[in-house]
């Protein structure tokens, strides 16, 4: 038996292919890539915690010799929990977050296209390309497949995929005013009274631009006032998402979110009701919207700051995520069709405007 040397080029190629993916399109650190390697490694790892699945893809593909940034891969990571790919259930008592295997499931993005949801164990594929005779195709964090909408229940069905409506994917909240999801926080609060110091805090500044969302998050200051959102380190895991009643910089009252739901991120309450309290003052949170100026009259919606998981979704079911504009955290290229749709959803469950050029 001879042993042969394999370049970096052709063990990522090979990498990409035990993957499941097209290693002539695809690139190993792409997201594609990345969401991949994570599927695999939470299908045998799982439940585990978020760290134990990003050590082990960073550790994989450590030996290839690219400078991967441990930050890309929990972004990778927290698209794929909001999506539904993985799940974090809240543990009574546990003192780090835990993710499970989401059931594979498909919602119907359109007549005869399904998005593919979840992850089976032990690396195996969500769906059997030979059997359903159709490709799974992989876009940014996203997999789908294309079948005749006739038919199409019955062969998802008899692969083992559980079927969910659009309502039950996206999960939106009930529209209400700004006012409204605000108030409801502030009852919440008032059963979490701990006035003092709380350490390590960091909070998003409401004074500072929407359209910059790294440079809005700071230390709490004298000044400060009122419900902010924030985040608080903990013994282990990552920092948690929290909702704080401050007066004269002091917390008053520290709420850790979610509050209702066993299931949903942390960060989906956060980002909602910072999304209110950026309305209620005046200033709410925009995106940005522009052609692409082809043929198809496709629009790309630019977005300045994250979105609660939900709304993610929602943008997953007409659009296709691209690479990000100049300025933008995320991008999305959104069909002519459903541009109006979009804006109003938008608007009415996150209050945000369309961004304003100068």
């Amino acid at each position: 038996m001879s042993i042969q040397r394999i370049g970096r080029d052709e063990m990522a190629a090979r990498a990409v292919s035990v993957l499941g993916l097209d290693d002539s399109t695809i690139d190993l650190f792409s997201v594609e890539g990345l969401c991949a390697s994570l599927r695999r490694a939470a299908s045998f790892l799982c439940p585990a915690s978020p760290r134990q699945i990003v050590n082990a893809v960073l550790d994989t593909l450590a030996p290839l010799g690219v400078d991967l940034e441990r930050d890309e891969v929990n972004a990778a990571l927290d698209t794929l929990v909001g999506a539904g790919d993985l799940l974090e259930l809240r543990q009574t008592g546990a003192r780090t977050r835990l993710l499970f295997l989401g059931p594979p499931s498909y919602v119907e993005k359109q007549p005869g296209s399904f998005l593919l949801l979840g992850i089976r164990p032990s690396a195996s594929p969500i769906l059997d390309e030979q059997s359903v005779g159709a490709v799974v195709t992989y876009e940014a964090h996203t997999r789908s497949v294309e079948l005749d909408p006739d038919t199409a229940a019955e062969v998802l069905t008899a692969a083992g995929l559980h079927r969910l409506t659009r309502e039950q994917w996206t999960r939106a909240p009930r529209v209400e005013a700004p006012t409204s999801a605000i108030e409801r926080v502030r009852v919440q609060l008032t059963a979490h009274r701990m006035a003092g110091q709380v350490s390590g805090l960091t909070l998003i500044d409401p004074a500072t631009p929407v359209r910059y969302y790294k440079g809005r998050w700071r230390e709490p200051v004298a000044s400060d006032q009122g419900i902010l959102v924030g985040r608080r380190p903990q013994a282990y895991g990552a920092p948690l998402w929290c909702v704080v009643d401050l007066a004269d910089g002091v917390p008053q009252a520290v709420l850790d979110l979610p509050v209702d739901s066993a299931v949903a991120p942390g960060w989906d309450d956060a980002r909602r009701l910072q999304a209110a309290l950026d309305a209620q003052r005046g200033g709410p949170q925009v995106f940005r919207v522009r052609p692409t100026g082809h043929s198809d009259g496709a629009f790309i919606f630019d977005f300045f700051g994250p979105l609660p998981s939900w709304a993610e979704r929602y943008l997953d079911l007409t659009g296709l995520p691209v690479s990000r504009s100049q300025g933008a955290l995320f991008s999305y290229r959104v069909p002519d069709a459903a541009q109006g749709d979009i804006t109003l959803f938008l608007s009415k469950s996150l209050w945000m405007q369309v961004a304003e050029e100068v």
